[in-house]
């Protein structure tokens, strides 16, 4: 249990709110270059899944976290997290004490390039604006996201992205076609700091902001024609990703298969729905030891 100073107006549901965190997934991820604070400027193309953690914000007299679901343990051995981190920004941004208890069911694997923590953290503040009943000023919002990390703005958005900079440089995409994706997970948790510590220079060239067409085929040239800079660095420290990758790319039917952030998940890209559900039965025969969704 973690708790929150005691100040301010309370801030309380008056019931349950759930809030849906979803796997942040990134079509490409090329880094363009590396500022003098040691910040990489990414340029990416962020996309979000139908599977995901939830957050439930109940009465209480004070504030706590309880997590649970198939990939708590790992987040139960710190007493603070991402979640707890954007709670305390939220109430000392606004200056409101949380009269809450949050349960947390984690459904994502930890450190696997799915953005699940910085999920976690942007579906916290958006629970906390429904539960204020406003949304804070746009640069604030995004301010306070930001500090939270890289990726907290672009889940804050929740949809399809075009993200620069160092996550701060957001495009919205308004039209984007819906794919059909396979997500696998070795099961082999992957350190962002060592992958992005392999990195050096040439960067990849930076590219003018792309035209995402909402034909399925067209977007998939598009893709093809981008890379995960990441994946090299990350295939290197661990192995079991080019296996993973190897599996998605001999699937029936798969168009496009690419690690997603810093690994260790990798996604694979199908014409359909029944191609991909029938690659997810197979890879699920012969890998049962790996998370897919």
């Amino acid at each position: 249990m973690t708790e929150t100073p005691a100040t301010g107006p309370l801030l309380q549901p008056a019931q349950g709110l759930h809030e849906f965190a979803p796997a942040k997934v990134n079509l490409w991820l090329e880094v363009t270059g590396r500022r003098d604070d040691g910040y990489h400027l990414l340029d990416s193309l962020v996309v979000f899944g139908e599977v995901g953690d939830w957050l439930e914000a109940c009465p209480a007299e004070s504030f706590s976290l309880e997590i649970n679901g198939p990939f708590a343990a790992p987040l139960r051995q710190g007493a603070d997290n991402l979640v707890v981190r954007a709670v305390k920004a939220f109430c000392a941004t606004t200056g409101l004490r949380p009269g809450f208890r949050l349960k947390l069911t984690k459904n994502l694997p930890v450190a696997a390039g799915l953005g699940g923590g910085s999920a976690d953290a942007a579906a916290a503040l958006r629970l906390l604006e429904r539960l204020q009943g406003l949304q804070l000023p746009e640069e604030t919002r995004q301010a306070l996201a930001l500090e939270l990390g890289a990726d907290v703005p672009v889940c804050l958005e929740g949809r399809a992205t075009h993200m620069q900079g160092i996550g701060e440089q957001l495009t919205t995409l308004s039209a984007f076609p819906r794919l059909h994706l396979l997500l696998v997970n070795p099961g082999v948790p992957v350190s962002t700091g060592a992958i992005f510590h392999q990195l050096a220079p040439p960067w990849t060239e930076p590219k003018e902001a792309p035209r995402i067409e909402t034909d399925p085929e067209t977007l998939l040239g598009m893709l093809h024609s981008r890379r995960n800079d990441l994946e090299a660095p990350a295939c290197a420290l661990a192995p079991e990703i080019t296996r993973v990758l190897t599996a998605l790319r001999n699937t029936q039917d798969c168009a496009l298969a690419r690690m997603s952030g810093s690994g260790a998940s990798c996604f694979a890209l199908y014409c359909s729905s029944t191609a991909r559900d029938q690659a997810a039965s197979r890879l699920r025969q012969d890998h049962p030891e790996w998370w897919i969704a």
